[in-house]
């Protein structure tokens, strides 16, 4: 039997999501319904759902965030879940969905929209357990979810960032961004590294991000963004996980697979 969560912050829309899919698709198990992507995240990987429908606006968590923290997490023989997103986006944004080959429906839910995306998920979960089926699932995830990034509220634009002001102990260090290996969120901080050393700033890590050159840094993982200058190479273990060598320093760390794609060709 067909497993499916359902992540909805509305209780009355993720009701009527829920009844419309049964009556849609009578043999689907919805497991579990989450309030935000926060717990939807906990209970997929408990839960280990064949689907996933993901509100992209939730309180806490976004579902696209939501999204890419699964997929971080996600580990063992079981084939990622089809996630389908959730959206009461406009027609313009909807037009952004398709060019991005992804699921979706919109609020309020139509039984006639759900019915096309029931049958696609029927033909996807009857032909995901073949030799390969979940291979690209997380290269595939990490390209849409980029895609899709950009139907949120753009982050306020802000001139580039060419010193970072750090502390290292009692000293305060005027670092050259240039010179930065990685930035990688650490509790309340993010810690700036460089090939001579380490410091911390108190600045959240999505809040430095539209600070940053995108030709230059690149975010490997929800906690952390490489010069992509200073990646020597990258290696891919035999579970398919992928690291990086960077120059300067002996950490080897380890690429989300939602940004795998991003290093492919190395």
């Amino acid at each position: 039997m067909t497993r499916a969560l359902i992540a909805e912050d509305e209780p009355i829309l993720a009701a009527t999501l829920a009844k419309t899919l049964q009556g849609l698709w009578p043999e689907l198990d919805i497991v579990g319904k989450a309030p935000n992507g926060l717990v939807a995240v906990e209970q997929a990987l408990a839960l280990r759902p064949d689907v996933l429908f993901l509100d992209i606006r939730m309180p806490g968590q976004t579902g696209l965030e939501a999204a890419e923290e699964l997929a971080e997490r996600w580990e063992g023989p079981q084939p990622f879940p089809h996630i389908v997103f959730v959206t009461a986006f406009d027609d313009y944004a909807v037009e952004a969905f398709e060019r991005a080959a992804v699921d979706y429906v919109l609020k309020p839910v139509s039984a006639g929209r759900l019915g096309k995306t029931v049958e696609r998920l029927r033909a996807l979960v009857d032909a995901r357990y073949a030799p390969a089926a979940g291979v690209a699932d997380a290269d595939a995830l990490g390209q849409l979810l980029g895609q899709l990034q950009a139907l949120l509220p753009a982050a306020a634009s802000s001139e580039r960032l060419t010193t970072v002001r750090a502390a290292v102990g009692n000293v305060v260090r005027m670092i050259p961004v240039a010179d930065v290996v990685f930035f990688q969120a650490v509790d309340k901080y993010v810690n700036v590294a460089t090939a001579d050393g380490e410091a911390l700033i108190r600045v959240p890590l999505k809040d430095l991000l539209p600070q940053l050159d995108p030709d230059r840094f690149r975010q490997v993982s929800r906690s952390m963004v490489v010069n992509m200058a200073c990646v020597i190479s990258a290696g891919r273990d035999d579970m398919g996980k992928v690291t990086l060598n960077l120059r300067g320093r002996a950490d080897k760390p380890r690429v989300s697979p939602v940004y795998a794609h991003l290093f492919r060709q190395m």
